[in-house]
């Protein structure tokens, strides 16, 4: 078995604790609807990681980029998804009532968390570019899984510790002015990412 866990680990930490479209889709959610709402959005997330796993151990992913028409698809299909997502939590937080975690909150669903990430385009190149290098030669599938599963608890511990920390600060502050920068600033965060992801 001549999986990297270890070498792993520091290749991941730029990326897993940059925000990016997870970071601002957890943060929305914990302000929305507290630990619920962080509890749904990290698991769209792990989702979204392990698939990107699955396809890539498959072979799915070389596939995929090595056929520029089909990537450039899903490129815009990414980037067409992050500015949908984007313009309703902008839409979200100019309506931002006080924090109050409720049932009625728009938040952002378990399928919502997953595609973000599935059709991510670094997410993709990641695991094709760096992923691949720690997997071991023969890239079997459990190695695939194995790094994701590091990856899953990389995130996870970041973002519930961000957003306890969010949480624990928005009870002492105008939880209505935070919640509409929180909500405003991330959903032009997810533009700006999908115009970047445009870009290049």
């Amino acid at each position: 078995m001549d999986i990297n866990i270890v070498g792993f680990i520091p290749a991941l930490l730029p990326v897993a604790l940059s925000p990016g479209a997870s970071f601002t889709l957890a943060m929305n959610s914990a302000l929305a609807q507290g630990r619920k709402g962080l509890l749904v959005t990290l698991t769209g997330t792990a989702l979204g990681i392990y698939t990107h796993a699955l396809l890539i151990g498959l072979g799915v992913t070389s596939l995929l980029v090595s056929s520029p028409a089909l990537f450039g698809l899903l490129k815009i299909a990414g980037i067409f998804y992050l500015l949908w997502l984007g313009a309703q939590l902008i839409r979200s937080g100019l309506g931002a009532q006080e924090l109050a975690f409720s049932k009625n909150e728009k938040v952002i669903t378990l399928k919502d968390a997953w595609l973000a990430n599935v059709l991510n385009p670094k997410a993709i190149l990641f695991y094709l570019t760096v992923v691949s290098q720690f997997a071991g030669r023969q890239g079997e599938v459990s190695h695939y899984l194995a790094l994701a599963s590091v990856h899953v608890a990389v995130m996870a511990v970041w973002l519930i510790a961000l957003s306890l920390l969010l949480i624990t600060s928005a009870r002492k502050i105008n939880t209505r002015a935070l919640k509409r920068a929180i909500n405003m600033g991330g959903g032009a965060l997810l533009i700006l990412f999908a115009l970047l992801n445009l870009l290049h």
